[in-house]
């Protein structure tokens, strides 16, 4: 497998690095422990190394296809010394997260040919949803991106008024009408307001209650159907916002609002404050959804674009080169 040239800047590595902190801490001081004495990969190792995986959250189905790697490359090379373990680990993790457009530059990567290119962004409420908006708002405005936010997170006044501090913040406009207003009628009016001012990005918050599925689906097909009266394609990217430290729960609502819209992309938040960032691998994989930007503090910049050999450089601590 050829990785990709380093692509961080220092700074952004460093940050991932430290984000990613008790992850790799916990991951590799239980995996030093199953190699100890061993001088080859055996069904022992292969044992140890299944319920370390599990217990990091990579969770199950994901982890037995990376076991099944691991054995399929044992029995082809006959012996496989636990030195070799790490470097096989590093690809098949690699080759498990899914590719995203633009995961070759730091920067996010909207396609030109949109114009303006429409985010609806999903996720319960407490992940991290409001400020992934804004700080990716800021983000592509210093890329000089015309953006504009769509507070159609209406249920609660909380979430309109979070938005409008990130919209002041980022020093970009907001369409918004209050609590109790058509979420609908919110992103119809943003879409209006975004072709008339040539925006290049618009981003739609949407209410983050499960309260059940049904009901979340029916209003964010209602949202896509109204703003496709505007923008016939609309959204072009429905981003599911996830919080990392959640571990399995993060995958149950994925499993929600995949089967509630048509997501496409995901953020994965709070990853620097758990050792449960294995959740990263498990959920790009089973639900077959590029993971796009990786949420490693507090800091404006702290959403970072998400490369995956990046992300498993550092979840091993070491450099892959190419």
């Amino acid at each position: 497998m050829n990785f990709f040239k380093r692509l961080f800047s220092s700074e952004k590595k460093e940050n991932l690095n430290k984000g990613l902190e008790k992850t790799r801490t916990g991951f590799f001081s239980k995996l030093a422990k199953i190699v100890a004495g061993k001088s080859r990969v055996d069904d022992e190792v292969l044992d140890n190394l299944e319920e370390i995986l599990i217990s990091s959250d990579v969770g199950v189905e994901t982890t037995l296809k990376i076991i099944r790697k691991i054995e399929d490359r044992v029995s082809r090379d006959k012996y496989m010394g636990t030195g070799e373990l790490n470097i096989i680990l590093k690809e098949e993790i690699a080759e498990l997260l899914k590719a995203h457009e633009g995961e070759e530059t730091d920067e996010v990567h909207i396609p030109s040919s949109e114009t303006p290119y429409i985010i609806m962004v999903v996720g319960v409420n407490g992940v991290g949803k409001t400020t992934t908006i804004g700080k990716l708002a800021h983000q592509l405005k210093s890329q000089g991106k015309k953006v504009m936010l769509g507070a159609a997170d209406t249920f609660r006044a909380a979430a309109v008024d979070q938005l409008k501090i990130w919209s002041d913040r980022a020093g970009v406009p907001i369409v918004m009408q209050g609590m109790g207003a058509d979420p609908a009628s919110v992103a119809y009016d943003t879409l209006q307001s975004a072709v008339a001012q040539k925006m290049d990005v618009v981003l739609i918050d949407t209410a983050g209650r499960l309260h059940n599925k049904v009901g979340l689906m029916n209003e964010l097909s209602k949202i896509r159907r109204v703003m496709q009266k505007v923008i016939p394609n609309s959204p072009h990217e429905v981003l599911l916002v996830l919080d990392g430290s959640t571990g399995q729960n993060a995958f149950e609502q994925a499993k929600q609002f995949t089967a509630a819209t048509d997501v496409n992309a995901l953020a994965i938040t709070k990853i620097d404050g758990t050792a449960k960032g294995g959740v990263v691998i498990g959920i790009s994989d089973q639900f077959s959804i590029p993971v796009k930007y990786i949420g490693v503090g507090e800091k404006i910049g702290d959403l970072q674009v998400f490369n995956r050999f990046e992300f498993v450089d550092s979840l091993f601590g070491t450099d892959t080169k190419e």
